[in-house]
Order: C-alpha cells, then structure tokens, then sequence
C-alpha cells in the first residue's frame, strides 16, 4: 500500500477503539506496524508473543478500525495476510483533567522496559510566558516531524516522547486530595446506608 494512501490521522471516538488503544500489547503491536506491514508471525517475533495470542490482539485492533489488512499472499495454500496501521497517527480523546493518559502511561512503561544504556532522559524545569510556552511545543514538535519523515524502516526503533505542561500548583493537589477525601467519605456513608 503506498504510503500516500494512508490518511494523516486516525481519531479515536469509540469505547471499543478506546479499548484497544489502551491495552499495552496492542501500543506495541501498533508501533511494529508504523513503518511497514507485517503478518501475525511476524508480529508476534517482534513484540515476543505466541502467534494465537498476536493474532487475537490484531484482530482487536482490526475490528476497532485501526489497523487493516494490505495484501495478501498464499504461502503453501495458506492465505498470509500483512497488516498496517489505518493512519500515520492516533489522536487520543483528550482524557480531562486529572484522568489518565493512555499515550503516557505507554511511553513510561516502553522506557522503563528499554535498556538503561540505551536511552537519553533528560528533564528541565522552565519559567515561560504563555507565548515561550506555545513556541516551544510548536517547536519540539516540527522536530519530531522532522526526524519522522528522515525515518527508515530498515534501522532499530527509536521512540520520542516530549511533555510540556504546567505542573499543578500545591494548591490545586491539595484542593484535589480534600476532594477526593470527601468522596470517599461519602462513598461509605452510602455503602454504611444500603447495609442498615
């Protein structure tokens, strides 16, 4: 399939497409198919799965829509099928504040499981204007975009994961610690309720 045939994005919109995205394996799954096609076999020796349990995962991901078959080949009578991704990229919901981001939790645990001297983390604190600020993603991220496209299927992975974000002021954590106090204190209140 060439790769002008990919749309840009794929926008995930359904609790089953949310589903899918949110499993760890199928994240995996997804970044071996980024940049070329591939049949279950070949899957599951690149994320380390037994093939009934890659086919399983691709199917989940087929059926949400995010990855598809294209083409197929007949090796020994048996129809080989090579999956891709539906999109250049997924664009998540936005997961509202304070719940959790899916894309982040799956970074973190793709570089905790890196290996120690193959990985560069480095982390700043900053003090920017709202305009510093913006420029600054805009600019991490034309970045990436830019070593996306240099890009060859051929060499090892490399992920790149950049945030950029305001940390919550102690203020709002504690505010957020009461509230979430009180709920629970109401949650059993009602559970003391419903036993009498």
């Amino acid at each position: 399939m060439p790769a002008d045939d990919v749309p840009e994005t794929f926008h995930v919109t359904t609790d089953e497409q949310l589903r899918a995205v949110s499993n760890l394996t199928r994240h995996r799954i997804m970044a071996v198919l980024r940049f070329e096609p591939a049949t279950i076999t070949q899957i599951a020796g690149r994320v380390g799965l037994a093939k009934g349990s890659s086919s399983y995962h691709v199917r989940l991901l087929e059926r949400a829509g995010l990855v598809k078959v294209v083409r197929t080949r007949k090796v020994r009578g048996v129809t080989e099928r090579y999956y891709a991704m539906a999109a250049r990229s997924i664009v998540m919901p936005d997961p509202g504040e304070g719940g959790p981001d899916v894309l982040m939790r799956h970074a973190v645990a793709d570089l905790e499981a890196s290996p120690v001297d193959d990985r560069q983390v480095r982390m700043a604190h900053l003090r920017l204007t709202e305009q510093q600020f913006a420029e600054l993603g805009e600019r991490l991220q034309a970045l990436a975009d830019e070593y996306r496209e240099l890009s060859d299927p051929s060499l090892p992975d490399a992920s790149l994961l950049f945030a950029l974000f305001h940390p919550t002021s102690r203020e709002q954590a504690d505010s957020r610690e009461q509230a979430d106090s009180r709920e629970q204190a109401d949650s059993r209140d009602q559970a003391e309720e419903d036993v009498k």
